[in-house]
């Protein structure tokens, strides 16, 4: 059986004695307020802000097993703007359960027009090539399927998997992803301790849209626990 857990809890920041980097947050993405929810022991801020307010609506963990021992990757925080729940109408009555077993409505997720943010903290450090040939083969298997795998969208993806070639994913090493809601662009950008911090930006509209998918994408996504999470929340927000 493969375990996909999350621990969680509301701290606030004056009690932590944390490295700095540890709560990076790319330039023009502040951290509001002093309350942090702990996702594996790993510290999120409940809100950041981009071009307006997001809220941290759903969390979870990257993990494999290999006989019955669990081995987690990353911690994930997936941030909205609170306007999500507007395009989301049509799930009004449906349970958590429903809801994460339901891919139409993480599509629908993915397509609204509303800004997001996915902040990802590395557990078990990695190499950087190992992390953007698992984005790339994620991203290339759908676009595939969609047939939709065409030389512009092969070099926007060589691109992102050139960023990531360099780099060494220490232990709390940070990779962030940003989506406007304006327009079909990703800004990734990776910190880690001790370097100054690295960007990229991802114009290709196919491959933007199966990067939000990998992370949100429903029962094909890569963290089933961070789904269970964004499902929970957002059901409870669609009953209120």
């Amino acid at each position: 059986m493969q375990f996909h857990c999350f621990f969680q809890t509301n701290i606030s920041t004056s009690s932590l004695h944390l490295p700095s980097f540890l709560l990076i947050i790319p330039p023009n993405h502040k951290a509001m307020g002093t309350e942090v929810v702990l996702v594996d022991e790993v510290p999120f801020p409940s809100k950041i802000t981009t071009t307006k307010p997001l809220s941290l609506l759903g969390q979870g963990i990257t993990d494999i097993e290999i006989h019955f021992l669990q081995i987690k990757f990353t911690a994930i925080g997936v941030y909205l703007d609170a306007e999500i729940v507007s395009h989301l109408q049509q799930w009004k009555a449906k349970k958590a359960n429903e809801l994460a077993e339901d891919d139409d409505f993480f599509d629908a997720l993915v397509s609204a027009p509303v800004e997001k943010f996915i902040r990802v903290v590395v557990i078990k450090e990695i190499k950087g090539s190992q992390y953007g040939v698992q984005l790339e083969s994620a991203v290339r298997d759908r676009l595939a399927a969609d047939d939709k795998y065409e030389e512009e969208e092969e070099e926007a993806l060589e691109k992102v998997v050139e960023f990531f070639q360099s780099k060494y994913f220490k232990k709390d090493s940070v990779v962030t992803f940003h989506f406007p809601a304006t327009s079909n662009t990703a800004e990734i950008v990776f910190s880690t301790e001790g370097k100054e911090e690295s960007k990229i930006k991802v114009e290709n509209a196919n491959v933007v849209e199966n990067i939000k998918k990998w992370y949100l994408g429903g029962t094909r996504g890569v963290s089933p626990s961070t789904i269970s999470s964004l499902a929970n929340t957002l059901s409870a927000e669609l009953t209120n």
